[in-house]
C-alpha cells in the first residue's frame, strides 16, 4: 500500500509541477527546467500527461509530446504486468 501511495503522490507532484510551470510561463517568471518536468513525467506519467492535456502545456514542444505518452504507455504495461503477477494468474 505504501508503494501505491508514493506512486499517487509522484503523479500529483508531476501534475502540480506542470500546472505551476504553465502559470510561470504566462507570468514571464523563472520556469521549471524541462529536464525536471520530463523526470517528473517519467516517475508520474499519469499526472504529467493529464496536466499537459488540461493545462495545454508542452503539447507541441518536443520531446514532450513524444516522451510523456511513451512514459504513460510504459507505466500502463508495467501496472498490468504487476497486477497479473500479483494475482497469481501467471507465475514465473
Amino acid at each position: 500500500m505504501v508503494i501505491i501511495g508514493v506512486y499517487i503522490l509522484l503523479n500529483l507532484i508531476a501534475f502540480a509541477a506542470y500546472g505551476i510551470d504553465k502559470i510561470k510561463a504566462k507570468s514571464d517568471m523563472w520556469r521549471t527546467p524541462e529536464k525536471t518536468l520530463l523526470t517528473l513525467a517519467f516517475f508520474g506519467p499519469f499526472g504529467g500527461y493529464s496536466a499537459m492535456q488540461i493545462f495545454r502545456h508542452k503539447t507541441q514542444k518536443q520531446p514532450f509530446p513524444t516522451l510523456v505518452p511513451l512514459f504513460l504507455g510504459l507505466h500502463i504495461i508495467l501496472i498490468i504486468v504487476a497486477a497479473v503477477l500479483l494475482s497469481g494468474i501467471v507465475s514465473f
